[in-house]
């Protein structure tokens, strides 16, 4: 019963952040019903789900949309949802027959999400392209690495998830609240380069109030500084410092041992921050993270260990919090963020391609020798 339970969303399948919102919608409580094509339906064990986890929370029907019938039965959804979500490149969905005009036709309230790389239009809006791209374009990329080193790619997280996905469900859900007060739908334009983008908003405010250089790796951010970064230790695993304001730094002195004076030159003083983190480098390297976190952890030093995949779901603040959760066995993030009346879930486990074909088809009103007109002209599998 979360916060967008009674909605109903269709996802034309895709992948990588169109996906990830639909996740985000299903976790909320939204019906997220999602397409598959039909050639991509193989069976499968409803007792074994696959492991993709975004998928997780939606039934799935497989149908062809190269087939007339396919698309007039996705159209006949689209009378009964709220919204519709695709990720194709632009102008294909309306080659389908399933852009926002021909659904729009049959829905005048409906939302519309679109999710690209590069958006609907523009220069490179047709050209192929991946997160790497779009951050690098977004100027994003540029701002990741240590100094004189190239850009580090921060796997696909800033362009597919933060930029793409989790904007394109933003969007959508403005979109649903405002349909409610106008009666009317519109098509949501979610690019990852303007996401991207979007998330560095704080980096051009520094800029503009002069306390952020271009160069890579020079600022109090971006691995820069001394007391903000992350340190080897004995065992080399890592540590992670972000001990900013002046009283976090004197404790981060005073825990290391580094007060006395002169053991390190003035916190802000940007000429000696390669010294100084020399110096703290040398200091982390003579204990292990767990002796690390022995003296640090709960203090306001602003301290956690690096934990990898494998560490995190085990961590006592994770376990307490029920950061992670496990489905069908496989261990995953569970849904965020939290709500203290209306509580978000994952209400099943990823289907197979087509696996509820028949039965959200009934469910959503499409009679049974409809159904299997349906199945015999290979609209649906």
């Amino acid at each position: 019963m979360g916060p967008l339970n009674g909605i109903k969303v269709l996802e034309i399948a895709g992948i990588g952040p169109g996906p990830f919102c639909a996740m985000l919608l299903a976790d909320m409580g939204a019906e997220v019903i999602r397409i598959d094509r039909a050639g991509s339906v193989r069976g499968g064990d409803p007792d074994a789900p696959p492991a993709d986890i975004m998928n997780r929370g939606r039934r799935s029907v497989g149908v062809d949309l190269k087939n007339p019938d396919g698309v007039a039965t996705v159209l006949d959804l689209v009378e009964q949802a709220d919204a519709i979500l695709e990720g194709f490149r632009p102008g294909v969905a309306e080659r389908l027959g399933v852009g926002p005009e021909d659904c729009m036709a049959r829905n005048p309230a409906l939302v519309y999400g679109r999710m690209t790389g590069w958006g609907q239009e523009g220069p490179y809006a047709s050209a192929a392209g991946h997160d790497i791209n779009y951050i690098a374009l977004s100027g994003a990329l540029s701002m990741l690495g240590r100094q004189g080193e190239a850009p580090v790619p921060p796997l696909n997280l800033v362009g597919d998830f933060g930029g793409g996905g989790l904007m394109l469900a933003f969007g959508m859900v403005c979109a649903l609240l405002e349909t409610k007060a106008s009666g009317e739908g519109q098509v949501v334009d979610a690019a990852m380069v303007d996401g991207a983008a979007l998330l560095t908003t704080f980096i051009y405010g520094f800029r503009a109030m002069g306390v952020w250089q271009d160069e890579r790796g020079s600022n109090m951010l971006d691995t820069g500084a001394h007391f903000y970064d992350v340190y080897r230790c004995s065992d080399d695993e890592y540590v992670s410092i972000g001990s900013i304001e002046p009283q976090f730094y004197a404790l981060l002195l005073e825990l290391t041992g580094l007060d006395a004076e002169g053991a390190l030159a003035p916190q802000m003083d940007r000429s000696g921050w390669t010294a100084n983190k020399e110096v703290l480098a040398e200091v982390f390297a003579t204990k292990t993270r767990a002796e690390w976190c022995e003296i640090m952890e709960h203090s306001d030093v602003c301290f956690a260990p690096v934990l990898s995949a494998g560490e995190a779901p085990e961590h006592p603040h994770n376990v307490h919090r029920q950061t992670f959760t496990e489905v069908a066995g496989v261990t995953q993030p569970a849904p965020a963020p939290r709500f203290s009346r209306t509580e978000a879930a994952i209400s099943r486990p990823p289907s197979h391609a087509g696996q509820h074909t028949d039965e959200v088809l009934a469910d959503w009103g499409v009679a049974a020798d409809r159904i299997a007109t349906l199945r015999e002209s290979g609209a649906i599998a």
